[in-house]
C-alpha cells in the first residue's frame, strides 16, 4: 500500500534537525510523498527551495490566518504575484482560510476570499483551515465560489456541514484526530459519507495522535490515523489506501 500525507509542514524547525530520518522512516512503512502547505508569505518562498532539495514534496502557497497582520494585504498582493510566477511549481493555495479564535477576524474573511480568487485564476484546489468558522467560510464561498475544490483540513464538523463541502466539491482532510475516543462527531462522519470524501493528513509536527500527546507529530505517524480510519469503514484496508492515493493524486495533481 502507498500513502500520500496530504498535509504536513516539514519545513518546520521542529522536524529540521532529523528531517531526512523523518521522511526516511516514513518512506519505509508506504507514505512517499507529501503536501506542505505555505503559512506566510517569506515561509512559502522558501518552500521554492525545499521542493528542490525535496522532491517528493508538493507545495502550496497561503498566508494562514494565525500570522495575519493589518499589513497582510500587502503581504497577499505579494503572494499573487508570486504564485503567479511558480504556477507550474505549486498542487494548491493554502494554508488559508478563517479561525474565530484569531485576530483580525475581517481581515482574515477578506483575505481567504483573495485566496479563493487566486485558486480559481490559477486552477487551483485550496487548502481551508477552520476554527469555529464553518458559517464565515460558507458565506465567503457565497461571494466567490471555489472553482477547483480543495480540502478542508483537520475536519472536526457534523455530517450536515461535512456534506456541505463535499457538496462544493471539497475533500475532507482526517487526522490525528480521530485515534482520540471523543471524537464521536468526526468518527460518525467517516462512517456516513463515501469512501471518496476523504484524504489522509497528519499537519506534522502538530496534531499529534493518541498516545503521543505532548510530542511532536511525526509523518510516519499517518499509519495510525489509517489504521483507526480502517477500524470505522466496512471495506478492505487495500481498498481504502487505494482510494486515498488516488484522491490525493487526482486532488492535487500528483
Amino acid at each position: 500500500m502507498r500513502f500520500i500525507d496530504t498535509h504536513c509542514h516539514l519545513d518546520f524547525d521542529e522536524l529540521s534537525d532529523e528531517l531526512d530520518t523523518h521522511i526516511c522512516d516514513a518512506a519505509n512503512v508506504g507514505i512517499t510523498e507529501f503536501v506542505v502547505p505555505g503559512i506566510t508569505l517569506s515561509q512559502s518562498e522558501a518552500l521554492l527551495d525545499f521542493k528542490q532539495r525535496y522532491t517528493q514534496c508538493h507545495i502550496a502557497f497561503g498566508l494562514h490566518p494565525y500570522f495575519l497582520v493589518p499589513e497582510s494585504n500587502q503581504a497577499m498582493a505579494q503572494l499573487w504575484q508570486l504564485a503567479q510566477l511558480h504556477r507550474g511549481t505549486l498542487s494548491a493555495i493554502g494554508e488559508c482560510g478563517i479561525d474565530a479564535k484569531c485576530d483580525h477576524l475581517a481581515l482574515q474573511q477578506a483575505l481567504f476570499i483573495e485566496h479563493i480568487h487566486l485558486a480559481n485564476t490559477l486552477a487551483l484546489p485550496l487548502i481551508v483551515h477552520h476554527r469555529q468558522s464553518h458559517h464565515l467560510i460558507a458565506q465567503a464561498f457565497k461571494v466567490v465560489k471555489p472553482e477547483f475544490g480543495g480540502v478542508i483540513h483537520a475536519f472536526s464538523g457534523s455530517v450536515q456541514q461535512a456534506n456541505y463541502y463535499v457538496d462544493m466539491g471539497f475533500k475532507l482532510g482526517i487526522g490525528g484526530t480521530i485515534t482520540y475516543p471523543r471524537a464521536q462527531k468526526t468518527h460518525a462522519v467517516v462512517k456516513t459519507l463515501p469512501l471518496t470524501c476523504f484524504v489522509l493528513e497528519t499537519d506534522a509536527p502538530s496534531m499529534p495522535v493518541h498516545g503521543f500527546q505532548g510530542q511532536p507529530n511525526l509523518p510516519k505517524r499517518l499509519l495510525s490515523v489509517f489504521e483507526q480510519f480502517c477500524q470505522l469503514r466496512p471495506e478492505s484496508k487495500e481498498e481504502i489506501a487505494e482510494q486515498f492515493y488516488s484522491s490525493s493524486c487526482a486532488l492535487f495533481s500528483i
